[in-house]
């Protein structure tokens, strides 16, 4: 019997840095098990080049990662979301599309590495430090056993992921 494929999407309100890095870090950590997605309510049209590197640094390929509307993941034939993470906290406040197959939501905010001024260094460093905060998030919520827990048990452990 195979295995449920869980279908993630993370939303920020740019889709250019946050949700990118965690739709490239849960597709390539995910093993088939999870299919991620992104997307944002005001898209900027294009990925962060500092996002993109920081993926590439850690040996994930960026092909096909793009910037685009969340009403992309609400209209007919849209894949079916098992979660939804807002990763910054304009998108967590804006009031969102309906979710095709109710999936369970939260926020796991992170600041904004695109925000960052100063050095490119320290531009980068940014980059890496959201990639590595979201990196373990992931992985905090991949060793969760999924299949056998309930809907309000996987609620409660993955809000609780992103407070720590």
């Amino acid at each position: 019997m195979a295995s449920k494929v869980y279908n993630v999407l993370f939303i920020c309100t740019g889709n250019s840095a946050r949700s990118i890095l965690a739709e490239g870090l849960l597709n390539r950590m995910g093993h088939g098990r999870f299919h991620a997605f992104s997307a944002g309510s005001e898209p900027r049209g294009e990925v962060h080049p500092l996002a993109l590197k920081a993926l590439r640094d850690l040996g994930i390929a960026t092909d096909g990662l793009r910037s685009k509307s969340w009403e992309e993941f609400a209209r007919p034939g849209a894949p079916v979301m098992d979660f939804v993470f807002t990763v910054c906290d304009q998108a967590a406040g804006e009031v969102c599309p309906v979710w095709p197959g109710q999936p369970l939501t939260a926020h796991w905010g992170l600041p904004d590495p695109a925000a960052v001024e100063g050095s490119e260094d320290a531009k980068q460093q940014a980059f890496r430090a959201a990639a590595v905060t979201m990196k373990r998030r992931l992985e905090l919520m991949m060793a969760l056993p999924l299949q056998t827990l309930d809907a309000m048990a996987i609620h409660n452990e993955v809000r609780h992921i992103g407070t720590r």
